[in-house]
């Protein structure tokens, strides 16, 4: 597992490249494939990343008993990855308020190139004391701010906002 953290608003990137990892044997279900399972567990090393990049990860945790909890995800599966497979991620926050975040992340097999699968998530900023909502750090929402900056001029994704149904 391979996690970035750039510290300045030049290296913020659209959408941003944080995370890599490689597909685990133990992964694989008896289809041959990586079960669905994991593929929330890699997700979430890539939002781990993201939380370390603008603040909000493990560290901030122990030192502001702050941390966020997610309210929603989504996953679409576009192809499968089998095990070894090398996959790389991209993160691009799409909107965020004082207490919420809204990103999705992209996961792509690292030498062929092709989207694996896509992960959209609203988190919520939480106040462990309380167990409750509380407002984002001013350093972090500036933060946030930066990227947004960067990653509102990027295309909306087609996996975001979709709803599940069977079109007939």
């Amino acid at each position: 597992m391979n996690s970035q953290s750039p510290e300045t608003a030049a290296d913020i990137s659209a959408p941003l490249e944080l995370h890599t990892e490689t597909v685990q044997p133990d992964w694989i279900d008896y289809n041959g494939h990586m079960n669905l399972a994991y593929y929330m567990l890699a997700f979430d090393h890539a939002t781990d990343a993201f939380f370390d990049y603008v603040g909000l990860g493990e560290g901030y945790l122990k030192t502001a008993n702050c941390s966020t909890f997610t309210l929603e995800a989504h996953i679409t599966y576009d192809r499968e990855l089998m095990a070894g497979a090398p996959m790389r991620f991209e993160t691009q926050l799409l909107a965020h308020d004082a207490k919420r975040l809204h990103y999705i992340h992209f996961m792509y097999h690292a030498e062929e190139g092709y989207l694996a699968s896509a992960n959209e998530l609203i988190s919520l900023h939480v106040d462990m004391d309380a167990r409750r909502s509380a407002p984002m750090p001013e350093q972090v929402l500036t933060r946030l701010d930066a990227i947004a900056v960067h990653h509102d001029k990027l295309p909306h994704p087609e996996q975001a906002g979709r709803v599940i149904s069977i079109v007939r």
